[in-house]
This record gives structure tokens, sequence and C-alpha cells, in this order.
């Protein structure tokens, strides 16, 4: 039996982890501080001093959280009753349990990085909702529909390229429809770069032409899967009045890649590559620019009242399709643990069952591929399939820019060459890949 390998962590000096808890995270926080306190007129004209003093209130929690966490303070249990508490303070007192052993407590620097990065997310929505009347705000709002206005341009020429390839005679047929599949599966790939939290919150719109992009960046596809996804819904391809085919998405961030994965699920119901599509998202605010059901649906609202032609279609046939059911939007408690997916069958069972009955799952960006593959010291040869430690519900992709260090399913070698060329190949977001565990 193959012995698992140890969480990233912070005590690793140097380490990207080490360097996200160390300056990332705290930086997010100030961030959230900041865009408390420029609510603060608002949160007088609608609650008077009821709103500021929970706007003190909320502040006051989160310069805590961050001095807590800049000096290396013992992870301490959440408090503030919600739907989570007792699952995460379980999940933190098993950790403390793990860690006796060594008189230790858990702390900011020596716990699992995959761990403390998610409690400070949680620690963030604990501070607004102990904060009435103010409980609903989401620090990272305004952040997310900056980068999607700042996107605009992209957005326009992606919703354009969308619509003239649906209208093309001969575009959703033979060779041609599986090109123009692999072109949108890139350009939802690519959408990956747009991450707030890895940037810090800082803007990361999206100003290039991602369409015209696709051939230039197709070498930076460390692992490319492509022909076995369109093997697998080719060969299912619905014939009319049989049975449903579902893909499912795990979606990652809002704004422009929220966008990316739309115009990738228009394209496969508009195919018939997919006759109903889920998205899941978060159930509350998370890293920094995730999405939430407010957000998929503002995305999809912005887009309908567009001044663009082709982006007012887009977002008209997207409204049209949730109406319909066609597309479903869900959201569940588990995407905010933080346990990895192999133990999603035990702690949400009923999230697994309906994860199987998708034809694929298709899961977008980092944090994601972390929680698939338990955030480890993997060896970047081992197997993904080994990597994924029981977790199969149905056939499976990530989707996903690097920007962790971690990468398993490399060939022998591949790894050292792009050490050797480029030191932070794993995690600057340059490169990607499309990671296919199939039909078991």
């Amino acid at each position: 039996m193959a012995v698992t390998p140890e969480s990233l962590s912070g005590q690793d000096v140097g380490s990207f982890a080490y360097l996200t808890i160390k300056d990332r995270i705290p930086q997010i926080l100030t961030k959230a501080i900041d865009s408390l306190h420029r609510h603060k007129s608002e949160f007088f004209e609608k609650h008077g001093e009821e709103g500021m003093e929970a706007e003190k209130k909320a502040i006051s929690l989160l310069s805590k959280l961050r001095n807590e966490l800049q000096t290396d303070k013992p992870i301490i249990p959440l408090v503030e009753k919600f739907v989570d508490t007792d699952i995460w303070n379980q999940y933190l007192e098993h950790h403390g349990r793990l860690l006796l052993a060594s008189d230790e407590k858990p702390r900011w620097f020596y716990s699992p990085w995959l761990l403390v990065e998610c409690y400070m997310y949680r620690r963030i929505h604990e501070a607004i909702i102990q904060s009435p009347p103010i409980d609903n705000f989401d620090v990272f709002r305004e952040s997310k529909e900056q980068s999607f206005f700042e996107s605009q341009e992209s957005v326009s020429s992606l919703c354009t390229y969308l619509q003239q390839t649906l209208g093309a005679p001969d575009a959703l047929q033979g060779e041609r429809l599986k090109s123009e599949f692999f072109k949108f599966l890139q350009i939802s790939l690519w959408g990956n770069k747009c991450d707030l939290s890895f940037s810090g919150g800082e803007s990361s719109s999206q100003r290039t032409n991602v369409i015209s992009s696709v051939d230039d960046l197709k070498p930076f596809i460390l692992v490319n899967d492509m022909e076995r996804l369109w093997s697998l819904l080719s060969e299912s391809k619905p014939a009319e009045g049989g049975a449903a085919v579902r893909v499912a998405i795990v979606l990652d961030n809002s704004g422009f890649e929220l966008v990316t994965d739309l115009v990738l699920a228009d394209f496969m119901l508009t195919s018939k590559l997919a006759t109903e599509i889920y998205f899941y998202g978060k159930t509350i605010p998370w890293f920094v620019s995730d999405t939430t059901a407010r957000d998929f649906k503002w995305l999809i609202d912005q887009a309908g009242q567009s001044g663009h032609p082709w982006v007012s279609k887009c977002g008209g046939n997207w409204g049209r399709y949730v109406e319909a059911g066609r597309w479903v939007y869900r959201d569940h408690i588990f995407w905010t643990l933080p346990h990895e997916f192999s133990a999603m069958a035990q702690v949400a069972p009923d999230l697994y069952a309906e994860l199987q009955q998708a034809r694929l799952v298709l899961f977008k960006g980092d944090l994601n591929y972390r929680k698939l593959t338990g955030d480890r010291k993997w060896e970047s040869t081992v197997p993904f399939r080994q990597a994924l430690s029981g977790f199969h519900p149905a056939p499976l992709c990530s989707i996903r820019t690097l920007k962790a260090e971690i990468q398993v399913g490399l060939r022998p070698g591949q790894a050292e060459q792009l050490t050797a060329s480029e030191p932070s190949w794993l995690t600057a977001g340059k490169y990607g890949i499309f990671q296919f565990d199939g039909p078991l």
C-alpha cells in the first residue's frame, strides 16, 4: 500500500504555501477591511448608527484575525452558529488531536495550507455574520464586479465568436464541431488565469483577445486530455428524445472566467454534446473571486442588459436556459469546508450522489485541483487516479492553470526539465492542464 504524502504547509519556509500565509493572506484581509471602510456611509444610510457599529465590529474582528495569523497564534474554533460550524469545529478538533503527540496546537504556519487558507475565508464570513445588520455584505463583491467590467472587450469578442460559430452552417458537425469544442475548452482553461485570490485581490481582468491566443498558448498545456473528453461526450451524444446527458461544472472564479465557462456550457448545450449543465458554486464569499449564486445571476443579468448585441443575445439565452431548467445552479456547504474531495462520499453523500448523475464533471481551477489531490507533496509522476484517493463520482477532468506547488500525472523528467528552465512554473499561472480520469 502506497504511503500518502504529507500536506503542503507554511512550515516550509520559502514555499508558495509559506509566502501565501505570510504575504498574500494578510494583504487579502487588509483589502476586506478597506472594503468595509469604503461602504461606511452606505451602511449608515441603510441602517443608521446600528450600521456604523456593525462596520466597526466587523473591522475589529478582521483586524484580530489578521493579528492571529501574523503572530502564528493557535487556530481557534468558530463561535458563531452557522450551518457548517459544527462540521468545521469537529475537523479542527480532529486536526488538533493529530498534533497532540508533538504537544502542538494547530497554528497558521504549522498546519496544512489547505486547512488554514480555507479557515481564513471562513473566519472572514464569521466576522460578517457576527455583525448584523450588515451580515449579508460580501467584502469581495466590488472587486468581482470590477473584474467583469474591466474585461468588457474580451467578453464582447468571446460572445461574438460564440454567436457567429453557432450560426455557421457546418459548425456543429464533424471535425468542425470537434475543433470548436477544443477551442472553447481552451478559452475556459485560460480564463482561469483571472483569479483575484492569486493576485492578492488586485485587478485580474482579461484585456487580451483570448480567442486569437489559443494556438499560441497550446505549448503551455502540460497534460492535454481533450481528445478523451471528446471521445466521452461524442460517443454519448444524446439521440432525439433519449436519456439526458448531464455535464457538471464545478466553478471557480466569477467575472471573466465565469463568462468563459458559460460560453463553453452554451456551446455544449447548443451542439447537443450535453442536454443539461449543472453549475456548482459557493454558498458564501470564498477565495476572493469564487462564484456565488448572487455572482452567477448578476453576471447573466449584466450580459442580458449589455449594449453590445452579441453579449445581450448570450445573456438572454443564458437566462432562458436557467428558466427552462437546462442550466441549473447548485451550491452546497461542502465546497467551503476544509475537506479534500476524497471525503465527500462520507461528509456530503447527497452531493456525491448528485455528481454521480453526470456524464462528466469538469473541475475548474486551482483550489479544486488541490482538493482533488489532497494538496499533498505528491511526486509529479504519480498517476492522477492515485492522487484522487478513491474520489470518482463520475468521469472527471481538472481544467486549471497552475498556481500551487502540486501537479501529478506528468511524464518522467517533465517536471525536472520545467524546473531547470522556469523555477516558478508550478505557481506562475502560465501553464495549464486538462487532466482526465475516465470511466472506472
